[in-house]
Order: C-alpha cells, then structure tokens, then sequence
C-alpha cells in the first residue's frame, strides 16, 4: 500500500474509524488520526491499552508493504 493512501483515509472529512488488516494477521483499530504517523514505507500507529483514551500507550511499527487490506469500521 502507498502512503497517500493511508493518509487519504486519515485526512477524510469527517474522519471515520478504520481497521488495517496485516499478512501476519494482526489488526489495529485507527479511533484517531493523530495516533498515525505516515513514512514513506511504514506507519507508527499508536496504541492505547484503554479504547477510550485520547493518548497512545505503545507503539506498533507497520510495514506498507505487509497491509493486506484497510476496512471502515461501523459505528455502533
């Protein structure tokens, strides 16, 4: 995946909540766009132990190159 294109889904008005889906099967939950920072080929994505939190916890470092797929998540 490019970079543009994770930023498209960050910079989207208004923002809506998406899944990224990676080839070791592991899932991250993007609840604010603030919490990911676009490389050139990887994304540190920000992760808060508490869903409800407005400040990452951890980060995780992604790969462009091992997202499978990115999906809107539904609002409930």
């Amino acid at each position: 995946m490019r970079p543009e294109d994770i930023r498209e889904f960050l910079h989207a008005e208004p923002f809506k909540p998406f899944r990224i889906h990676l080839s070791d099967g592991r899932k991250f939950d993007i609840h604010h766009p603030e919490f990911v920072f676009v490389l050139r080929s990887r994304l540190d994505i920000g992760v808060a132990d508490n869903s409800g939190s407005e400040f990452p916890d951890r980060t995780e470092r992604c790969a462009l190159l091992h997202i499978v797929s990115v999906e809107e998540l539904q609002l409930a």
